[in-house]
């Protein structure tokens, strides 16, 4: 089997044997584009050996030297051969963008001999020194484990000891005197050495590279971002050049848009005199893109035509690596680049407008998820006013966050893990901080750019980040830093305003951000084309307001008992659940019904014509009951009880098993007057409602936990008898459906003998999750880690429908349901409903609308559309 190919040797190859790196270079180095030439090794090679039972590079090595002699043809130079030496990067490759999360080393080749050559050979031995002791510390760290801080204590005392601030201030002498003690780290560390022979280095940097596949900061990125684990990563061995040769040399990271905000325009960021890993570490500050036109401005105009180019090919921002040697620019990489949410939705809008992709396109290549980041929450403006301001720097990532401050990844996990809202502060951050980075509410540096590491990786996390804060110092040691003079220690709470870069002293209060006009043309391509529609699951009317707000068609679940916790109204539902007499009752329903009506006139006015599901009382009365001795007290006085007798009707409410007790449509079956009160308060309203604003209003009322046909014929005949009645007193006509929540596994069986009496169903996929697995979905969390970790499970079948099972039972459920009623309205209102995955299940199934809470209704019908897409796609193929 072939494991290596040249860059475009072969045009068959994807990304999945080339990963995304070497497939992009060999596709630049077919466009004729300034390409360091060098071969790639392919996901393949890296399965084979970290699938091994003793991982062994051997099978690799005749024909990595096979391919590493074609290299030395073409570049006319030659590896270990002090005359003429050939440095080539080592570089991972993952087949989807993981950056940062594995390794990478550059000048590989270098010797105590082949420094020298180098030295000659460009008349420049300070660069040659520069780049060995590179090499010496990248290749310690990747491939032996030496830990980087430990090579730049080694530096720094060193700087201290000329006296001198930057790294470029050193003397040749200094960097050979550097070099040793580097060296001798290595002999410090398990005895190690420094290997002279370059082909030892380079099969160990190829293991080191197919290894970091499996370390820790790359499983938690993959977790994160949901990234197949077995695909492994490609390597990529290119031939140096050096940003950090002379006055012409230069490396940068670019974008050809702005990946925070999705402005078009080139952006990024360079330094003069440095090497990759200078800019994306963060170990210094560099400068815009922009002033590269003043300092090299025909570099500047070639790089602006290839980022346009590569822009145009690819048909999406570009975040392109470049290198500038003494004065000729070469492209080491492109790649789709990371960017925000808002930035996502802004970039797929322009791209269709500038005639690059098409709307079907646009959708795909947004996910759900980042609609959450859209939405980011703002500091009120209010607050910042009259807030302390400690430092600003450079807004990498927006949002709002408050926390406490954490100067160690470890630390910040602990503490997340306590419960408390973290924020992250570093000098940089590095790949090892990935577990930190990734609880946290947000995260600060005092150093690097726009492009360092804390920024690309908050941007592909959403996270609120700021980077750059030049009057900040952390000392990770003494758990404190230095906020322009103010120091703060660990714990201590900051706000950081990822909008602005500006960061602040305490917690300062939020609110939600707006929508932007991007995702609002996101979604609206997605109604048009959505084969399912999404409503909303809420009660109050701030929570119905925004459901609408977020462009939810109708409402799936009115949830009652949601409206009776509010302390005048819980002790009135008291007072009737605790009513030994039917009379006594009536007078507390009598009371409950006046605040029902008031909640449902508000709903049914901001409903306007749209349908609205109100589900009847659910949940086991002994849930509004005071089970503390102090309340119970407090409620025998109040109703003029003595509290024994209080603590005796307490009692003998209590139930065993209370989920599975008398709760739902159960407790009409008892006391039907409680389901009489409440379909009078909704029909009530809703005539109120229609004749106030002169258009039909059709309530949708909905049975809870029904699982024979019995039950549903016996209640729906209470309905039906309680609301004609009514209507009749009032000498008005008005269309309504009774339905009912399909969320017992009887109910599926029996569906079709239910839909004879039921106009619509709402699967509730909690209760029939729950019902299916036997498990408790307020349990599930002490054991749903170890199930998913040894995969007896793959996803929490509360969040994602259990296709096999619980779907398998919703289909039964539809099939027969609609065999009875070929027009029978079924929708989804569980936890599901705004989950992708379910969402296109069920649209799969032929549900109608799916429901979920109102903040998760703009990523429910962006999945929905992108559902239409696909089977748009499917039918076309």
């Amino acid at each position: 089997m072939k494991y290596i190919y040249a860059f475009a040797e072969d045009q068959t190859l994807t990304n999945t044997e080339l990963g995304g790196k070497g497939a992009n270079l060999a596709e630049m180095t077919r466009l004729g584009l300034p390409v360091p030439a060098g071969f790639t090794i392919t996901t393949a090679a890296c399965r084979r050996y970290l699938n091994a039972d003793q991982p062994d590079g051997e099978f690799l090595e005749g024909e990595l030297m096979k391919a590493l002699q074609r290299l030395e043809a073409k570049t006319d130079r030659q590896f270990g051969n002090p005359d003429q030496p050939l440095l080539v990067s080592v570089r991972s490759g993952a087949p989807i963008s993981m950056p940062g999360m594995m390794d990478t080393i550059l000048n590989l080749g270098l010797n105590d001999q082949t420094v020298d050559g180098l030295a000659r050979k460009t008349h420049n031995p300070w660069f040659a020194y520069d780049c060995y002791r590179r090499l010496i510390q990248m290749f310690g760290d990747v491939v032996y484990g030496i830990e980087k801080s430990v090579f730049e204590a080694e530096l720094t005392a060193l700087k201290r000891e000329k006296q001198v601030e930057n790294d470029t201030d050193l003397s040749l002498a200094d960097l050979k005197q550097l070099i040793q003690r580097y060296q001798a780290l290595y002999q410090s560390a398990d005895n190690a050495q420094f290997p002279q022979s370059v082909t030892e280095q380079l099969n160990l940097a190829v293991e080191a590279v197919f290894k970091s596949w499996l370390n820790s900061r790359a499983k938690t990125y993959r977790r994160l971002h949901e990234i197949d684990a077995t695909m492994g990563t490609a390597v990529n061995i290119q031939q140096m050049v050096f940003g950090n040769y002379q006055g012409k040399s230069g490396t940068g990271v670019a974008f050809t848009r702005n990946p925070a905000t999705g402005e078009a325009g080139l952006f990024g960021e360079y330094l003069l005199n440095a090497q990759g890993e200078d800019v994306v570490a963060g170990i210094r500050t560099p400068d815009p893109i922009s002033t590269l036109s003043d300092q090299l401005p025909a570099i500047y105009e070639q790089f602006k035509g290839l980022a346009n180019q590569l822009e145009l090919h690819y048909k999406d921002m570009q975040d392109m690596e470049f290198t500038i040697e003494d004065g000729q620019l070469y492209v080491l990489q492109t790649r789709n680049g990371k960017r925000t949410p808002q930035a996502a939705f802004k970039i797929a809008v322009d791209l269709v407008t500038e005639g690059l992709i098409d709307r079907q396109t646009a959708i795909l290549r947004l996910k759900p998820a980042m609609i959450e980041g859209v939405l980011h929450p703002v500091f009120d403006p209010k607050a910042l006013e009259e807030a302390t301001m400690l430092v600003s720097g450079l807004p990498a990532s927006p949002g709002a966050a408050t926390g406490t401050i954490y100067f160690d990844a470890q630390q910040a996990q602990r503490a997340n893990e306590a419960g408390e809202s973290v924020i992250l502060v570093r000098q940089e951050t590095s790949p090892e901080d990935i577990d930190g980075m990734v609880v946290s509410q947000a995260i600060v540096t005092s150093r690097g750019g726009m492009t360092s590491h804390a920024a690309v990786v908050a941007r592909g996390m959403g996270c609120c980040c700021v980077v750059g804060c030049s009057q900040l110092s952390v000392d990770a040691e003494r758990k404190q830093a230095n906020f322009n003079g103010q120091i703060l220690k660990e714990g201590s709470t900051i706000s950081v305003d990822g909008h602005t870069g500006r960061i602040y002293q305490g917690a300062l209060k939020q609110q939600t951000g707006k929508q932007q006009t991007a995702l609002n043309t996101i979604l609206e391509w997605c109604d048009e084309i959505a084969p399912i529609d999404v409503w909303a699951n809420a009660e109050t009317p701030k929570e119905v307001a925004t459901a609408f707000e977020f462009g939810a068609k109708g409402l799936g679940l009115v949830r009652t008992e949601h409206m009776f916790f509010g302390p005048e109204r819980l002790f009135k539902m008291r007072e009737m659940i605790l009513a030994d007499e039917l009379s006594d009752r009536q007078v507390a329903l009598t009371a409950l019904k006046e605040l029902q009506l008031a909640d449902f006139k508000a709903i049914f006015e901001l409903a306007q014509e749209r349908p609205c599901t109100i589900r009847l009382l659910d949940p086991p009365l002994h849930e509004f009951l005071p089970h503390e001795e102090a309340d119970q007290i407090a409620l025998a006085k109040d109703l003029q009880i003595s509290t024994d007798e209080i603590k005796r009707r307490i009692a003998a409410k209590v139930e065993v098993n209370p989920m599975l007790g008398h709760r739902g449509s159960r407790l009409a079956v008892t006391y039907p007057e409680i389901y009489q009160m409440q379909t009078l308060a909704i029909m009530e309203s809703a005539l109120a409602v229609q004749l106030k604003q002169g258009h039909a209003i059709t309530p949708k009322i909905m049975l809870p936990l029904i699982g024979t046909s019995n039950e549903m014929d016996l209640l729906r005949q209470l309905l039906v008898d309680t609301i004609d009645e009514f209507l009749e007193e009032q000498g008005q006509e008005m269309d309504y459906h009774i339905g009912t929540m399909i969320e017992v596994p009887r109910a599926c069986l029996v569906a079709d003998q239910i839909a004879v009496s039921a106009d619509f169903f709402s699967f509730g996929t909690n209760d029939l999750t729950q019902m299916a697995f036997g498990f408790s979905r307020d349990d599930i969390g002490h054991f749903i880690g170890a199930y998913e970790e040894q995969q007896i499970i793959t996803k929490d079948p509360f969040q994602t429908i259990d296709q096999d099972g619980v779907g398998a039972l919703m289909q039964i459920a539809i099939e027969r349901g609609r065999r009875t009623k070929p027009e029978l309205s079924i929708g989804v209102c569980g936890e599901v409903g705004g989950d992708p995955d379910s969402i296109a299940f069920c649209q799969s199934l032929g549900v109608d609308y799916v429901s979920c809470s109102p903040y998760r209704v703009p990523s429910a019908r962006l999945a929905a559309g992108q559902v239409a897409v696909q089977d748009i796609q499917t039918v076309m193929q």
